[in-house]
């Protein structure tokens, strides 16, 4: 357990303020730093989150503050949301050019620092972006991840609890492979109180129609819709890395599906994807392996090829 609780959040734009906003409400740092290339954005998201300290139900007081590099010296976790918002009819790869610039850019100024905890990554395209910076920085897998397929899964319980009437609490299940367009709903996961789903609508005649390729359709519509109507996503991403934040900070050993480094596991090696882990306070402790179906692996392996690929061209840049 850390004695002092102190995250860093390097972007201030729509993600890195609603994080820090979540920590606020959650009662869950004592010192939020935001770091900006823009220092003034930085500077009045800082003010404006400290006013919500007050009235923040935790009823615990943080201090939320603009700041440089050298706070990470002493930083508990480290939060990479820096990146623009993706634009309408976008995939999350369309940004990786602007965003490996960016990544660029901030590793330059890791590399001046002694950072020894852990990096939660955000910024898109999230799968890559993280292990891009991990390998630049040669860190530890083990405290450098990103939040995965987190959306998508809590997408698809989302979705489910829609269609079924059911509590989303009561819904258990992953998406696994890359944070986007080839992700996909491990079925052979997905349970209501601990029955199959895909057995699940089979005895239910108000659920006999439902077609499990259409709920994949809604999940992966779902960050679309969001940047179609709004123009960014924001709210769940932050909650889930709250919810990820914490489980580190307490200990909890919270299974999840996050994007890590691979070494065998599912068949994959070399590269990294969102998959189920347990989470504690030395980041990702273990990887669990769940078994899938036949297509489902078949799946698997085709997004971690994509992001394979992408790797390979981020290692190119550099050379």
């Amino acid at each position: 357990m850390y004695k002092t609780r102190k995250i860093i959040i390097v972007g201030a734009g729509h993600v890195g303020s609603h994080v820090a906003l979540a920590l606020i409400q959650a009662g869950e740092a004592n010192d939020i730093v935001l770091i900006d290339i823009d220092k003034d954005k930085a500077v009045g998201q800082a003010y404006d989150l400290d006013d919500a300290v007050t009235g923040a139900a935790c009823g615990r007081d943080s201090t939320v503050r603009a700041g440089g590099y050298e706070e990470l010296n002493d930083a508990d976790i480290l939060v990479m949301a820096f990146g623009r918002s993706r634009k309408p009819g976008e995939t999350r790869l369309d940004m990786f050019d602007d965003s490996i610039r960016m990544a660029d850019e901030v590793i330059a100024h890791l590399k001046k620092v002694d950072f020894r905890g852990i990096m939660l990554s955000i910024s898109n395209p999230a799968d890559i972006i993280c292990e891009y910076i991990r390998r630049r920085m040669n860190w530890d897998w083990q405290r450098c991840f990103c939040t995965g397929t987190s959306l998508e899964t809590y997408r698809l319980l989302r979705i489910i609890g829609n269609l079924t009437g059911y509590s989303r609490h009561s819904i258990q299940g992953f998406c696994l492979g890359e944070h986007g367009n080839s992700s996909f709903i491990a079925w052979s996961t997905v349970r209501i109180n601990g029955r199959p789903f895909l057995e699940f609508i089979k005895d239910k005649k108000e659920l006999s129609n439902v077609d499990p390729e259409e709920l994949q359709t809604q999940v992966k519509r779902a960050g679309d819709l969001e940047v179609d109507f709004k123009g960014c996503t924001e709210f769940g991403i932050a909650n889930a890395a709250l919810m990820i934040i914490r489980a580190v900070l307490h200990d909890q050993k919270l299974i999840w599906p996050c994007s890590t480094v691979l070494t065998g596991q599912y068949g994959e090696k070399n590269v990294v994807a969102g998959v189920p882990c347990v989470l504690g306070k030395n980041g990702i402790e273990e990887i669990l392996e769940v078994p899938l179906l036949p297509e489902e692996q078949e799946k698997f392996h085709t997004s971690c090829n994509i992001i394979r690929s992408f790797l390979e061209r981020a290692e190119m840049m550099t050379r």
